[in-house]
């Protein structure tokens, strides 16, 4: 019998859609409160996830989602980061 791996499931913070991990960008908030893409998943703190869409990374800015879900402002240079990783795929 083989062994089948569960993929993990996430939401999105900008449409609410479910779907595999890897399907989606996480950014985290590191243990010193940075907060980074992290591209492999496996950063240690607090994650959020979005979609690979611009809309929804539109939609999360404005509601201000990612903040609430990091506590932390989002800066400039990572909502430049986010628009150049969705756009790049």
């Amino acid at each position: 019998m083989v062994k089948t791996r569960k993929i993990p499931q996430r939401s999105c913070i900008g449409c609410g859609l479910k779907t595999d991990k890897i399907n989606l960008i996480r950014v985290v908030r590191k243990p010193n409160g940075v907060l980074v893409i992290d591209i492999k998943g496996k950063e240690p703190g607090r994650g959020a996830y979005i979609c690979h869409d611009a809309d929804c990374l539109k939609e999360a800015i404005r509601k201000k989602a990612i903040e609430r879900a990091l506590g932390e402002k989002l800066s400039d240079d990572i909502i430049v980061e986010l628009t150049n990783q969705i756009s790049s795929n």
